[in-house]
């Protein structure tokens, strides 16, 4: 379908009304249509075919590993190794986490886990600016019109987040929280966010950490005006992902001090998002140890990477044998610092990876969706792709893909950048 459907399904007159329609009236919001416009790599021209089999093992891997995350045996082992903070008890499970699959010929490949995975806003607005350009499309994009919107499931994630914490006080003020928002490549997200909750009754704020203060058991905003807004839950963006940077003090105070709920926070990442969860998630021995039951091994080991620690001892062994892998840091995000085995230089070995904290996974090649040059077909260029299912307490909430170009996604190349998942 890939090869036959060789169109531009999004439709950039539609998404400019659908950007107007979220920007009317805020006049913070009227800058949303700039703001894509600024960011041409964004979103791709294109909508992406999966097979409803791999769908549904994506949706079966992600509760798995959520199931798991939640056990006591689990939660002792990944703990030991994890950040004082992490180790702070609290019923949030953590809002929009991200699995990242690379399709193969083996299935579904679990590469990454995320929190505070960006573009779930962005995806589920595209899904609106869809046009049928060929006739696999055109069903697809007519069932979407009789379900309820993505957008509503985003929306009810943070209400149900809210009550896991609170119970049934009203939860009335949140704060999209990131490190010099305005200029973060996703900060066109934040505004989206911003524009959902605010329809949803709430009132929402976009603010550095630096604004914020924890005092009198409350985390509170300082506004415009120079006066305190008592802030309810925090929708944190930030990479430091043990809140243990100076500037984040208020987040960080908030969230040991029950001041706020802080969501997705420091315990998530080293439960699920630390690379070195995924050499447990691979390993046959590691999975029995924790108690975990034949079925659910043979789930993760069939569509989780072989995926082992960089240490002294196997150091020689990964040199050796290092294209068949791929190294990533424990605690890295969005591709920074990984390198593919085939172009790993003995220099970043040696000064890199090395001396940091790495994992090796065995590398699982995505596959290649053709993504035409021009809006009516033509000529194609292949573009490697990776399926990102967000999701919530182990519910997957929405699927999509990211296209690119070269060793990892960047967002850097024209007909890439993010695109709609259709299953087939």
């Amino acid at each position: 379908m890939h090869h036959t459907c060789t169109c531009h399904s999004l439709d950039r007159a539609r998404l400019a009304q659908v950007l107007d329609t979220w920007a009317a009236g805020d006049p913070m919001l009227a800058q949303l249509p700039a703001r894509f416009a600024e960011r041409p790599h964004l979103i791709a021209p294109v909508a992406l075919f999966v097979p409803e089999a791999d769908l549904a093992t994506i949706r079966a891997v992600v509760a798995a590993v959520e199931r798991l995350a939640q056990t006591t045996a689990w939660q002792k082992a990944a703990l030991g190794t994890a950040p004082a903070t992490a180790r702070h008890a609290t019923a949030a499970r953590g809002v929009l986490m991200g699995y990242d699959f690379h399709l193969t010929e083996r299935g579904p490949q679990l590469i990454e886990i995320n929190t505070n995975a960006g573009g779930a806003m962005i995806n589920a607005m595209i899904r609106a600016a869809q046009r049928a350009c060929c006739p696999e499309l055109a069903a697809k994009i007519a069932a979407e019109t009789e379900q309820p919107p993505p957008t509503a499931a985003l929306c009810a994630m943070f209400q149900t987040e809210w009550r896991r914490c609170r119970g049934n006080a009203p939860l009335t003020t949140i704060a999209i929280v990131d490190d010099d928002p305005g200029e973060q490549y996703l900060y066109p997200e934040f505004l989206l966010f911003c524009a959902l909750l605010t329809e949803a009754g709430y009132r929402v704020a976009i603010a550095d950490p630096t604004a914020l203060t924890c005092a009198d058991g409350r985390l509170w905003l300082r506004s415009d005006a120079g006066a305190r807004v008592a802030i309810d839950l925090v929708y944190n963006r930030l990479t430091d992902f043990a809140l243990e940077a100076p500037a984040h003090a208020a987040v960080r105070d908030a969230y040991l001090g029950d001041a706020a709920v802080v969501t997705p926070h420091p315990r998530a990442h080293a439960l699920l998002a630390d690379k070195r969860r995924l050499v447990t998630l691979s390993d046959d021995a590691a999975l029995q140890a924790l108690g975990v039951d034949g079925e659910t091994r043979a789930l993760l080991l069939a569509h989780v990477p072989t995926t082992v620690l960089v240490t002294p001892e196997n150091a020689a062994t990964l040199w050796a044998e290092r294209r068949a892998f791929f190294f990533k840091p424990v605690a890295g995000y969005g591709s920074k610092a990984a390198y593919r085995g085939d172009k790993l230089t003995r220099r970043v070995w040696e000064t890199v990876i090395l001396p940091g904290t790495y994992v090796a996974q065995a590398y699982a090649a995505p596959a290649v969706r053709p993504v035409p040059e021009a809006e009516n077909g033509g000529a194609t260029k292949p573009f490697k792709f990776d399926i990102r299912a967000y999701a919530y307490d182990g519910e997957v909430l929405l699927f999509a893909a990211r296209l690119y170009a070269g060793q990892t996604t960047n967002f850097r190349t024209l007909g890439g950048g993010f695109a709609p998942v259709f299953a087939v």
